[in-house]
């Protein structure tokens, strides 16, 4: 199989930039050559001499339609290298990428220019979602004047809670705590959820899970019961609206409950429970679960849908 690495995100993001910066280092100097796709030229060019010195082959591809599985091949054969990068046009919609079958994605990074993302979140948010959804790495550059990095994080993890996402100023790698922008206090004896507290509790405790272990939460949910799950177990969450109306997943953590055989699917409940960190299988390790305290009937609330728009 063919590793290749995708770098993706919109003109100016800083996918040059970066792929240069791995160009460099060390542990990139490895054996044989590399084949690097360009499908849109920005302001940055790649030099000559870092192209010779990690025995690169650039090869531009400007037209979306000359982006398929016959050409690659070509390319491959032509160039015969042991990786390929590509540095993807972000204006080209990623879910119709095609790549030949024996090229293995590796690793998928997108780019993101902090100081323009608002425009393109609200103006090309289809488009950005699919950069995004497949990506382990997100990095967001320029983010000196920014003031709202929480809310660029909540907005990015609601589309793809998995992946790491890194901060960058002038000055480097931003490492800011955001305790001080959740709408609810760490310290309440019992942390109420409202819509929006609920939203911003399920992603926080994804990075944070830390700041949430034996507090006391209380929110309103509906009820999931996997049948993959252990006997006293469920899963009580929200449908949040993550991108567009098309795009809902169901958020929520496991909740060990001894009632949990007497509850139904998508009944709603106001669950209060203690966080724990616990290993359960359905996570493939560690993660949040709930140890309910008490699990009460109660009715829809007025919007039962959550959203991250």
């Amino acid at each position: 199989m063919k590793p290749v690495y995708i770098i993706n995100g919109f003109l100016e993001s800083g996918k040059t930039e970066f792929i240069c910066y791995t160009l460099e280092q060390p542990y990139f100097q490895i054996r044989g050559k590399t084949l690097l796709l360009v499908c849109e030229e920005g302001e940055i060019e790649y030099e000559e001499e870092l192209l010779k010195k990690s025995r690169t082959n650039l090869v531009l591809i400007e037209r979306e339609e000359d982006f398929n599985t016959s050409h690659l091949i070509e390319l491959e054969k032509k160039y015969k290298p042991e990786r390929i990068i590509i540095e993807y046009n972000g204006m080209w919609n990623f879910k119709n990428l095609r790549l030949p079958f024996h090229w293995r994605v590796e690793q998928q990074i997108t780019t993101i220019d902090a100081s323009t993302f608002p425009m393109y979140f609200t103006n090309m948010k289809s488009l950005l979602a699919e950069m995004l959804r497949g990506s382990e790495l997100i990095i967001f550059n320029r983010c000196d004047d920014v003031e709202d990095l929480s809310l660029y994080k909540r907005n990015v993890k609601a589309i793809n809670q998995q992946a790491e996402i890194v901060f960058e100023d002038s000055e480097g790698e931003v490492n800011q705590i955001f305790e001080d922008d959740l709408p609810y206090s760490l310290d309440a004896p019992i942390i109420e959820l409202d819509n929006e507290g609920y939203g911003i509790w399920y992603l926080d405790s994804l990075d944070n899970l830390d700041r949430y272990i034996d507090k006391t939460v209380r929110f309103t949910a509906m009820v999931l019961k996997p049948k993959e799950f252990p006997r006293g177990y469920f899963v009580p969450g929200r449908m949040a609206m993550t991108c567009c109306a098309e795009d809902m997943a169901f958020l929520g953590f496991a909740c060990e409950y001894d009632k949990a055989d007497k509850l139904t699917d998508k009944q709603w409940v106001k669950v209060t429970a203690k966080v724990a960190r616990e290993y359960f299988a359905d996570y493939r390790g560690e993660g949040p679960v709930l140890k309910a305290i008490s699990v009460e009937h109660t009715r829809a609330p007025k919007e039962e849908i959550i959203s991250f728009m």
